[in-house]
């Protein structure tokens, strides 16, 4: 009785008292996140330099320099490079292929890491050896193999062997990360999973595949925006202004010099819009992606 009594005449200020205090962020905390702001800041200069730049006109370029704010709002560069380029198809080719490999790799990967990973297939280090070593080999030393191969296969000049190329090569790290991850795999979900009567695939799909959700988002949004960046072999393999993607369209017109220094800043201003909107769009999965670590 004396014990109700007593939490019945509390006040609200003991009750204060009593909760955690919360931790005061002290000098250097505000000196870190100035400091971050400061770096953003700076990495942003190239982005807002190119802007200024696209939105000038040649002659302002040549007289006040790259440097300089524009005097005013001039469309003309970015209406000749969409229409030199067709930009709206090259925008589509580069959309088309980044998210094919995007999806196509992180489901190879899946599968290979399920097999490396909880599998233990015999010989599953030397595999991510060989992976490793894969993903080590520089583009110039696999271009005039692809190039035979895409000849001889009748793929040359298509999208489809654009994509093959790059499902295959960015599901060679897809594979390496995703058998690290799943080595350590809880193996008593497995076990449930497994006295329940479910399969193999039923396990990959409903067990594995859900609780490795982020890490896979994370990997395909990685795939999307290197795929996208990619130069070499996309120049080799598409030929044809039908099928060039973004960052061709825009190699393509620099050596041939059709472009002056405005309409360069413009093309480069277009050719990175979709990335960084690609960026903004999945920044949460991103976050969720790298911080997951916990099991349900």
């Amino acid at each position: 009785m004396t014990a109700t009594l007593a939490k019945r005449t509390r006040t609200p200020a003991r009750d204060r008292r009593d909760a955690p205090k919360r931790r005061r962020r002290g000098p250097g905390a505000y000196a870190v996140l100035v400091a971050l702001i400061a770096m953003a800041g700076i990495m942003l200069i190239p982005f807002v330099v190119v802007l200024f730049n696209a939105l000038k006109t040649p002659q302002e370029y040549s007289s006040n320099g790259p440097l300089s704010l524009p005097e005013g709002v001039y469309l003309d560069g970015l209406r000749a490079f969409w229409e030199r380029t067709e930009f709206g198809q090259v925008l589509v080719n580069s959309a088309v292929i980044s998210g094919s490999v995007a999806v196509l790799a992180v489901l190879l990967s899946v599968l290979n890491a399920y097999a490396l990973g909880i599998g233990r297939i015999k010989g599953r280090m030397w595999v991510l050896v060989l992976l490793l070593l894969a993903n080590t080999l520089p583009q110039e030393a696999l271009v005039y193999p692809l190039y035979y191969l895409g000849k001889e296969v009748g793929l040359y000049d298509t999208r489809i062997a654009v994509i093959i190329v790059f499902t295959v090569i960015q599901s060679a790290f897809g594979t390496y990360l995703l058998s690290s991850v799943l080595s350590a795999f809880p193996r008593p979900l497995l076990e449930a999973a497994r006295i329940d009567g479910a399969g193999r695939f039923q396990i990959l799909w409903r067990v594995v595949v859900p609780v490795i959700r982020p890490t896979l988002l994370v990997l395909m949004v990685f795939f999307f925006v290197w795929t996208w960046n990619e130069f070499l072999i996309p120049m080799v393999f598409l030929i044809s202004n039908d099928n060039q993607t973004v960052s061709v369209a825009l190699g393509v017109l620099q050596g041939q010099r059709m472009m002056d220094a405005t309409m360069s800043s413009a093309a480069s201003l277009l050719g990175l819009l979709p990335t960084v909107v690609f960026f903004l769009i999945f920044q949460r999965t991103l976050s969720r992606g790298l911080t997951a670590g916990a099991v349900k």
